[in-house]
């Protein structure tokens, strides 16, 4: 089996999957590492669209302005400004790939507006736009020889230079840099040894930290939990939006109604059935995530309801049915007639705005990592994310991207290290699999109940002294046990959990989805938080190897 390749990339949603063809296109050896099949990414997940600027009507000014607004004063402009202006020329190479934005009966490319849009510029495939980016992405990948596709394979830790000289070892490169990965094949239950100059992440968020969430299982934190414990530096990470909308069901699960719902003209009521969201934004329904979700929490606080509810009646089912058959579909099957009854929605985690420390290439301060979608923070959300900007950032930057690591590995030369291998030494297999489960649900409600929409220090410092004690339980469990990807998930979630809860204690202010009680005004001059290996306050919390 071949384990040596120019460039290997963690991940298989848009930015991974982009970046890929990309790479394979200049003529690049090229992995993909995922760790369920390729298809299963957050991307696959996204219902409502893509911004960009594609209307005679709009300007990049204008949707510059949107995310600055949104973003609450903490954006890097220039990153904004760069990352938008290459948005619509991305847009038509996603339409040259296949990809089939709906349209109006005149053939014009159908708009949606969300929250914090002044203007519709959402292309979107009815509310099914990321399975459709991403089926025509897997199309390209899977037709190019020069990709391999490896399901089912975990990534557990970058190789570094730094590692390999910490461990004895005469490492030929001057500086650190990165040489491979180790890999769990989940199929053959062996940790692989993976050579190559060049590592992408792109593994999404964290959604799976907290114990409600709209993301799915894969959303684990590990590319994140993998560049802090090689050193790299991650910022913002106090910075989780909560989806206001996503389906409330007794039983936990958290399916997304799309904020296009909302821009089509659906209202917020409270359980009494009154539009509340005029109470606390002028721009109602369609103020910025940040602001409706803190409001719903407020409005189900006061009430004592474990809900609201979103009135899509006026709107018809048979319109619902034509531009969001998946929502009106799942509806229909817990039982909602839309055209006289109402959804019951509650917020629930959705996505990450801060993550490893990029520039606008994607690079970070380990020679030969690059970061790329949610993973990542190049400063496009600042410290809230406008609607829809995501996967319009993961393509741009997936490209940028290619362009850095072609120019990088022209001028490095091909090198090929003799790596050593992952040893198990005397590990044994733990018969007491349930302390994993029980950790994962400990960690999960200890992030809902304490580093939730509302904040305190006294929540926070809940958080830390529990994420701390189950750090070191896991910790014992690792360096004892073989791994599996339960173990390494539950390690990389409970690392990414601590730095959550670091970055928001050092944010003495409130602001946009940090929002702390103890801190409710803003700092004239805001700055990043950030969180780096070594750091004191981490010293006795997070691991290293």
């Amino acid at each position: 089996m071949d384990t040596r390749y120019d460039v290997i990339v963690v991940g298989s949603g848009i930015a991974g999957l982009s970046f890929a063809v990309k790479m394979a296109e200049a003529g690049k050896r090229v992995a993909i590492i995922t760790k369920k099949n390729s298809a299963e990414s957050n991307t696959n997940y996204a219902q409502g669209g893509i911004a960009a600027v594609t209307s005679k009507t709009d300007d990049v000014e204008m949707h510059v302005a949107d995310t600055l607004e949104a973003g609450d004063g903490l954006c890097h402009e220039a990153s904004v400004r760069e990352i938008l202006r290459d948005g619509p020329e991305c847009i038509e190479e996603l339409v040259q790939r296949g990809v089939a934005f709906s349209q109006l009966e005149d053939g014009r490319v159908s708009l949606g507006k969300e929250g914090g849009h002044s203007k519709r510029r959402i292309l979107h495939v009815q509310d099914v736009t990321g399975k459709a980016i991403e089926e025509a992405l897997l199309g390209a990948v899977n037709e190019h020889p020069g990709i391999t596709v490896l399901e089912h394979h975990f990534a557990i830790e970058l190789i570094t230079a730094e590692k390999l000289r910490q461990r004895g070892l005469d490492v030929p490169a001057e500086k650190n840099c990165v040489l491979g990965l180790y890999v769990l094949n989940n199929r053959s239950e062996e940790v692989e040894t993976y050579t190559t100059g060049v590592v992408l992440l792109a593994t999404g968020g964290i959604g799976q930290v907290y114990q409600y969430t709209t993301n799915p299982p894969i959303a684990t934190g590990d590319g994140i939990a993998m560049a802090y414990r090689a050193g790299v530096e991650v910022v913002n990470m106090e910075f989780i939006q909560f989806h206001p909308t996503a389906f409330y069901s007794p039983g936990g699960d958290r399916f997304l109604i799309s904020e296009a719902v909302r821009g089509e003209g659906a209202i917020l009521r409270n359980l009494r059935g009154e539009a509340f969201m005029s109470g606390y934004d002028e721009r109602g329904d369609l103020a910025p995530r940040d602001i409706v979700a803190r409001a719903i929490d407020s409005e189900m606080k006061r009430s004592g309801s474990r809900h609201v509810w979103l009135d899509v009646r006026h709107l018809s089912a048979a319109f619902m049915q034509e531009r969001f058959p998946t929502i009106s579909q799942y509806c229909t099957s817990q039982e909602i007639d839309l055209d006289t009854g109402m959804i019951p929605v509650v917020p629930a985690a959705h996505y990450l705005c801060g993550g490893v420390k990029t520039e606008l290439d994607g690079s970070t301060s380990l020679s030969g990592l690059y970061a790329c979608g949610e993973v990542a923070c190049t400063g496009l959300h600042g410290a809230n994310r406008l609607a829809s900007n995501s996967l319009l950032e993961a393509v741009v930057i997936a490209k940028r991207a290619s362009l850095a690591v072609a120019s990088f590995l022209a001028a490095r030369g091909t090198r090929e290290e003799d790596l050593p291998p992952w040893v198990d030494g005397d590990l044994r297999d733990s018969d007491e699999r349930v302390v994993l489960t029980h950790n994962r649900d400990e960690l999960r409600q200890t992030l809902w109940d304490y580093v939730s929409i509302v904040r305190t220090n006294k929540r926070l410092q809940r958080a830390r002294t529990r994420i701390r004690n189950l750090q070191r339980e896991i910790d014992e469990y690792y360096w004892n046990f073989k791994v599996d990807s339960g173990l390494l998930e539950l390690r990389n979630l409970i690392e990414v959990a601590g730095l959550v809860v670091e970055c928001a204690l050092q944010r003495e202010e409130s602001r946009g989805l940090h929002y702390s009680l103890d801190y409710p005004k803003k700092e004239e001059a805001p700055t990043d938080t950030a969180v780096q290996l070594g750091d004191p306050c981490l010293a006795d919390s997070l691991s290293y190897e």
